[in-house]
């Protein structure tokens, strides 16, 4: 069994010592049956999202306009499909 210590100001230390005596458990057993609690509880999609997104390991953004569909993009592309390789080719001397 290890021991952790930690810091925690009056105000939270007070209210954990508080919840604790009101449950009729020892301040041990509580921060103990919390933490459990915090870390096997399974992180939802949204949770960890917030959480990528304030570690700065995901990039979010909202498309200035409509998202094109599927037609709309094919549409726009139309042609454009050879140029990567016969700019490959040509970049290797095969034009």
């Amino acid at each position: 069994m290890r021991q952790m210590i930690t810091r925690l100001d009056d105000e939270l230390h007070a209210r954990v010592k508080a919840k604790a005596e009101a449950e009729g458990r020892s301040v041990n057993e509580f921060v103990t049956e919390t933490l459990k609690a915090a870390v096997d509880r399974p992180e939802s999609r949204e949770e960890r999202k917030r959480r990528l997104l304030a570690d700065g390991k995901l990039v979010a953004f909202a498309p200035e306009g409509p998202v094109p569909t599927r037609e709309q993009l094919d549409e726009v592309l139309r042609g454009s499909g050879t140029s990567v390789s016969e700019a490959l080719d040509w970049s290797r001397g095969e034009w």
